[in-house]
């Protein structure tokens, strides 16, 4: 059984690989064996990740773009064909909110900042779709593979302040169990998706939210740990598991299903 959760001679690419979580990812899927494609803006983040898998006797390459650049996309997996000559895997890690997509309770609910919401769904959802279109191109020809998008609990419960963010990932739910269906209408259990539901974990993008300037918790993020059971923040780490499962032999018959990953936030009532 031991061989199965086993990554070696896979190649997977990571859109987000220059996030907090995108790194833990990374990580994951190099120490379970696997080449890593580390795609994101930031060339110098993306370079560094990647000279450090390589000092390490890993495999990754960097792959500068943006997830709703088509021509980019297309560019970064012929770098990827031409390194590894295949792409076994595709991690849609690529995401987050913005500023603007966050209603605040003073804010009038009727004056929603149509852009900003655009901005997010644009960013989480087609960021998706459109990496899964070009790069599931490849895992088609190279016959076989597993694609894993990234939810989030807040596209189970109704989590204040963040409209943008919990829509987007509503759709992601639906994407993942549409197109997983539609995958193995096609290809059998050739080529598979899932996602994981991460709760709460401390990154860029909801950092000023829940911590103040000092590293103490806000009244926001006070109330999330008061509704985890566990009673903390996800460690980026804890979810190289589920990840690692999930892109694995392991879940061969496993296919259009969210691994939730919160700590029991998503399950308790508050009693």
């Amino acid at each position: 059984m031991g061989n199965d959760f086993s990554l070696k001679g896979k190649v997977i690419v990571v859109t987000g690989g220059t996030g907090i979580l995108g790194n833990a990812f990374i990580n994951g899927i190099v120490r379970a064996g696997g080449a890593v494609g580390i795609l994101g803006r930031n060339e110098k983040i993306a370079t560094e990740r990647a000279n450090a898998v390589i000092e390490q006797g890993g495999r990754a390459i960097a792959l500068i773009v943006d997830v709703n650049d088509e021509q980019q996309l297309l560019n970064a997996r012929e770098k990827m064909l031409k390194e590894y000559g295949k792409i076994d895997g595709l991690v849609n890690a690529a995401g987050g909110n913005i500023p603007g997509a966050v209603l605040h309770s003073d804010q009038d609910i009727f004056q929603l900042n149509m852009e900003a919401l655009q901005q997010v769904m644009q960013l989480n959802l087609f960021g998706s779709i459109l990496p899964t279109q070009i790069f599931g191109e490849a895992i088609k020809n190279n016959g076989s593979g597993s694609i894993v998008n990234i939810s989030s609990v807040v596209s189970q419960r109704a989590v204040t302040k963040v409209l943008g963010y919990s829509l987007a990932k509503a759709s992601i739910d639906c994407y993942t169990q549409w197109f997983a269906v539609e995958l193995a209408k096609r290809f059998g259990d050739k080529i598979r998706m899932n996602s994981i539901a991460p709760g709460f974990f401390l990154t860029e993008q909801n950092k000023t939210l829940l911590t103040n300037s000092d590293g103490s918790l806000t009244e926001r993020g006070n109330l999330i740990i008061q509704e985890t059971p566990f009673k903390r923040f996800g460690n980026p780490d804890e979810l190289e598991g589920a990840l690692v499962w999930l892109l694995s032999d392991a879940s061969k018959f496993v296919t259009g299903t969210k691994i939730t990953v919160d700590g029991g936030f998503s399950v308790y009532s508050g009693v």
